[in-house]
């Protein structure tokens, strides 16, 4: 197996996943198909895989109980597959180490697309360390912007946070408020557009030649980390 295409399909509802390893296998990937949790632990510990797919609803355990136990002792990309409306569990995914998440039913092509959207960040962060735009204090929890530390509100920090969770990923807004916002008593639907606006005059003070923070008009938004030549 090729060891950058090899990717694990975790699904129990057989066509769907010969549908999804037809559109991924005709992309060049090397497909493999789990039906149970289970098994597919024992794959994931025995081989190597450059992405794993889980639904969310297996027969033997839930795909978010697989998530936690694999992530005990990898940290392979993981994509879900959710038929589930309720946003809660899209939050659970990305909150116990998901890198995305689609919603069923959803196009064969869009899931590939997402594939390589994950793998080409994973490639891109693999290499020797440079110095992006973004950098985060692990002991202060403190931004900073091209070397200038940044003065941020309470929201304003936990937004771009998120955003630098998963770089190029495009966060829908009710994903946004239901993630950042959802204790707040104060909000409204222009909550999340507020702040980005806040954000991007804070970010346009210290460098006015670049625009980290991206508009998808009707999707959301997502944030580019650069790095300087």
């Amino acid at each position: 197996m090729d060891l950058d295409k090899g990717i694990l399909i975790v699904e129990d509802e057989t066509p769907i996943a010969e549908v999804l390893s037809y559109a991924l296998s005709s992309e060049g990937y090397n497909v493999q198909h789990s039906m149970h949790g289970g098994e597919a632990l024992q794959l994931l510990r025995n081989n190597h895989f450059a992405l794993a797919i889980l639904d969310v609803g297996l027969p033997d355990m839930s795909g978010f109980d697989l998530c936690r136990e694999l992530r005990s002792f990898s940290d392979i990309p993981i994509l879900f597959l959710t038929s589930r409306c309720d946003e809660i569990d899209r939050i659970i995914g990305l909150e116990i180490g998901a890198d995305d998440y689609v919603s069923k039913p959803f196009s064969p092509r869009e899931v590939a697309a997402r594939v390589r959207v994950i793998l080409r960040r994973r490639m891109s962060g693999s290499g020797k360390r440079e110095h992006h735009w973004f950098e985060q204090n692990s002991e202060t929890e403190r931004i900073s912007f091209c070397n200038n530390q940044l003065d941020l509100t309470r929201y304003e920090q936990l937004l771009l946070q998120q955003l630098l969770q998963h770089p190029g990923r495009i966060y829908e807004r009710t994903l946004l408020m239901d993630l950042i916002w959802r204790d707040a008593l104060d909000t409204s639907d222009r909550t999340v557009d507020t702040h980005i606006k806040t954000l991007r005059a804070k970010l346009k003070h210290i460098r006015q030649d670049i625009e980290p923070i991206i508009t998808h008009r009707g999707m959301g938004y997502s944030l580019i980390n650069g790095t300087d030549a």
